[in-house]
């Protein structure tokens, strides 16, 4: 849900329903400049627009920070905290130093893994820092975008999400018996029935409201997983997302089919997924020096949210995206997971 889909319109009308809303972090500075018509850097976007989600009405508000976002890592941490964001949840890799990073005063910071051997990692970590997590998101392979599993691991029976969940509950039970929030896949009231009864204790739902009035997807982009098949959804990784990890998309979204016929030359103007170099200056991106092994995933979600027009957009969408088949508000579809 990154990248312009889930901003405080979002995220407010889930917590208005009884839901944890969440923003995405990425991207943030740049939708925030945009919005206000000067330069905003990445303390300041996270700092507003949890304020803004509280302002319209959100009673619980929280923020996806992800980990590969190296360069604007820091500072969305401190803005989240500072503007009293509830939750703070941190993937795409292991965020192993978030308790350190700033005094989290009553925010909760919670993780996301995708194994019981992640999540013990984690504990270990964050124990000689004085904190254990909050909650933990456990994902599975059945997510959109970003997926934690190598490629000929998603469909092996020992991935699938119920049966992950079992020993990643121990695993919480021994450092304090904290929440397991399950995600990737879960679509109906049902499938949330379903884990609750496992002994999650809550469920992360991405897709669902993807294609709902107050997300920020484009309308094309709303379109596209309205209209999509299973055969549409896929998982791809040559040509594929420069952090290097499985990535799921829509087979028609536009960069990756001009990525595939390699009609793309390497661009990176935005720098949101850049490494550090030897000298330790963020310059590292593969989609800089090949667009045909990899797509630019900064400029291609900045597209699909609309915030990035004159590039081409990328679709994300997680496996059951080809079950919706119309647009919903939020509060029909909250409606609707309830029963």
């Amino acid at each position: 849900m990154g990248v312009g889909i889930s901003l405080f319109p979002l995220a407010s009308a889930v917590s208005r329903e009884g839901g944890l809303g969440i923003i995405s972090s990425a991207g943030l500075d740049r939708i925030a400049s945009k919005r206000k018509g000067k330069r905003v850097n990445s303390y300041e976007a996270a700092f507003e627009e949890v304020s803004f989600a509280r302002e319209a009405g959100g009673k619980h508000v929280g923020i996806n920070i992800m980990v590969a976002l190296a360069r604007d890592y820091r500072e969305s941490v401190k803005g989240a905290i500072d503007a009293g964001a509830d939750v703070i949840i941190s993937g795409a890799g292991l965020p192993l130093d978030l308790p350190l990073i700033h005094p989290s005063k009553d925010t909760a910071l919670i993780p996301i893994v995708s194994s019981a051997r992640a999540l013990e990692i984690v504990c270990r970590k964050w124990e000689k820092a004085g904190r254990r997590p909050d909650a933990a998101v456990l994902e599975g392979p059945l997510a959109g975008g970003h997926l934690g599993f190598r490629t000929e691991e998603l469909d092996r029976g020992s991935n699938q999400l119920e049966n992950l969940l079992p020993a990643v509950k121990d695993i919480a039970l021994a450092h304090g018996d904290f929440p397991v929030i399950v995600a990737g896949g879960i679509y109906s009231h049902t499938d949330i029935a379903g884990f609750l009864r496992m002994g999650a204790s809550g469920v992360q739902m991405g897709t669902r409201f993807l294609a709902t009035v107050e997300s920020g997807a484009s309308h094309e982009y709303k379109q596209a997983v309205v209209a999509a098949k299973e055969e549409d959804i896929m998982v791809v990784q040559n040509p594929g997302s420069p952090c290097g990890l499985p990535f799921r998309v829509l087979r028609q979204s536009p960069m990756f089919v001009s990525a595939l016929k390699r009609l793309r030359a390497p661009k990176c103007d935005k720098g949101y997924v850049l490494q550090k170099d030897s000298s330790g200056n963020f310059t590292r991106c593969a989609a800089k020096q090949d667009n045909g092994s990899y797509f630019c995933i900064c400029n291609g979600l900045l597209s699909s949210a609309g915030h990035n027009p004159e590039e081409e957009p990328l679709f994300t969408a997680g496996t059951n995206a080809c079950k919706i088949d119309k647009i919903l508000s939020v509060h029909d579809l909250m409606e609707e997971l309830k029963h």
